[in-house]
C-alpha cells in the first residue's frame, strides 16, 4: 500500500509517499481503508520531534481519518466489516490504518467522508475545551485565538450555539471576516492591535470569562491580560513555542483567574466523557448545525504542500488529503 513516511525529523521536504506492507489488524482493532486523512498542526510537530509523544522513525503521520472496515481482528465485533467509519488513531496518512475496533465512529448517512475526516480532533476539541473544560453558557465571554483556522471557527460556531459572546484574532483582514461571518462579534488583528487592549476596551475593562490559546509563546501574556477576575486561560496547544513560566501571585491571584492545559487524548482515560463528546459533535454534523469548512484538499502524494501551507498560516478552515 501507499503511505507517506518520513525517516529523519525536518522540514515538510522529509515527507515523502512510499511503498510499505499494509497492516494487520490484531485482537479487538479493526482495518480501515482510508479514504480522506486529516491534516493537524500536532502532525507537523510529529514531523519536527516537538509532539507531546515521542516520534519514532520512519514514522507515517496522521491522527484521523474516514474510510470504510475492511477486516476486524479476534475479538472485534464482525459487523463493523464495510461500515463507513471515522477514527482517531495513528499513521493516518496511508492508503490502510488500524485502529481499536471499539474507538471508531460510524458515520451517518448524513456526513460525508469529508466531514468525517474533519470532525475528529478538531471538533472533539472544541467540544471538550467549551464544556468539559469550563461550560459555555448564555452571556459568557470568549476570546478565541486563530480564529479563522479549522479549529477556531468550530469554537465559534459551538460557543455561539451554546449563547456566549466571541471574540477572535486574526492575522489579515481576509481572515477576520471568514470569522465574522460564522458568528465572531469582534476580531481583531493581532498583527495591528494590542489585542488585551482591544478586548479590554470591547468588554468595558472587565476583560473575557474563557479564552482558548493554540498558539503559546508569544499570546500568552496578553491571553493572561484579557482575562475577566474569575477568568479561565485554556492552553491546547503552542504553535509559536511553549508559554513562558507562570507567576502565579505575579499575575493570576489578585483576579482569581485560572490557567489550564488541554490534550484530546486525555479524553481517552475517561471513555463516558469521550462518548459524550461524539455523540454530542456526531448529531450537530449531521443536522448540519455545525458547518465543517474545508480549506483545502490535495492528493496523499502532496502532504509534505499540505504542511507548508499549515505552517504558513496560508489557509483557513481544515486541510484534508484525498487518499482513496
Amino acid at each position: 500500500m501507499k503511505a507517506i513516511r518520513f525517516h529523519e525529523l525536518g522540514s515538510p521536504d522529509v515527507l515523502t509517499l512510499e511503498e510499505v506492507e499494509r497492516p494487520r489488524p490484531g485482537a479487538g482493532e479493526a482495518l480501515v481503508k482510508v479514504h480522506v486523512a486529516g491534516v493537524n498542526f500536532a502532525d507537523t510537530l510529529l514531523r519536527r520531534g516537538g509532539y507531546a509523544v515521542q516520534t519514532k522513525l520512519p514514522e507515517t503521520p496522521g491522527l484521523e481519518a474516514a474510510g470504510v472496515v475492511e477486516e476486524v481482528g479476534e475479538g472485534a465485533d464482525a459487523r463493523l466489516a464495510g461500515r463507513r467509519v471515522a477514527l482517531i488513531g495513528q499513521k493516518c496518512y496511508a492508503e490502510y490504518t488500524v485502529a481499536p475496533a471499539a474507538s471508531l465512529m460510524p458515520l451517518p448517512d448524513e456526513v460525508s467522508f469529508d466531514e468525517g475526516a474533519a470532525f475528529p480532533i478538531q471538533s472533539l476539541t472544541a467540544y471538550h475545551l467549551l464544556f468539559t473544560m469550563d461550560q459555555a453558557r448564555p452571556g459568557m465571554t470568549v476570546l478565541v485565538h486563530a480564529a479563522a483556522g479549522g479549529m477556531g471557527l468550530q469554537l465559534i460556531q459551538m460557543a455561539k450555539q451554546a449563547g456566549a459572546k466571541v471574540f477572535g484574532t486574526t492575522s489579515t483582514e481576509a481572515k477576520a471576516k471568514l470569522a465574522r461571518e460564522y458568528g465572531a462579534e469582534e476580531v481583531i488583528l493581532y498583527t495591528q492591535t494590542d489585542f488585551a487592549e482591544r478586548v479590554k476596551e470591547l468588554t468595558g475593562g472587565r476583560g473575557v470569562d474563557l479564552v482558548l490559546d493554540s498558539v503559546g509563546r508569544t499570546t500568552f501574556v496578553g491571553s493572561l491580560r484579557s482575562l475577566a477576575p474569575f477568568g479561565h486561560l485554556v492552553i491546547y496547544g503552542a504553535a509559536s513555542g511553549p508559554p513562558p513560566k507562570l507567576d502565579v501571585i505575579g499575575t493570576i491571584f489578585k483576579k482569581s483567574q485560572k490557567v489550564s492545559a488541554f490534550w484530546l487524548f486525555s479524553t481517552l482515560q475517561t471513555p463516558e466523557v469521550a462518548a459524550r463528546g461524539v455523540r454530542q459533535v456526531m448529531e450537530w454534523v449531521a443536522t448540519k448545525k455545525l458547518k465543517l469548512p474545508i480549506g483545502l484538499k490535495l492528493p496523499l502524494a502532496q502532504a509534505a504542500e499540505a504542511h507548508r501551507k499549515m505552517e504558513a498560516r496560508e489557509t483557513t478552515g481544515k486541510i484534508l488529503l484525498t487518499v482513496g
